[in-house]
């Protein structure tokens, strides 16, 4: 059977920042370290998941979508890097 291993996280706060996290995990109906660990989760995959967004104008978003329907035809450079990655990987 596998087991789980819980790690701990400390952390030092003001008298008057404790009272406000405890007061909200009351109306919560949860313990502190409860309202901690979710609030500080939630942050966390908000931060995560912005990282992974790409946001684009609208012009933007315009021209990456007609590339992606009609994309331009390879110039010289492209062309270069072509031949150039196939006598690298043989």
């Amino acid at each position: 059977m596998d087991t789980i291993k819980n790690e701990r996280i400390t952390a030092r706060v003001s008298e008057q920042v404790k009272e406000t996290l405890n007061s909200a995990a009351e109306i919560m109906g949860a313990t502190l370290n409860q309202f901690l660990i979710q609030a500080a989760l939630e942050k966390a995959e908000n931060i995560i998941e912005k990282e992974k967004v790409i946001y684009l104008s609208k012009k933007d978003a315009e021209v990456f979508f007609s590339s992606l329907e009609k994309p331009p035809r390879p110039n010289k450079k492209l062309k270069n890097a072509f031949v150039n990655y196939k006598e690298k990987i043989g």
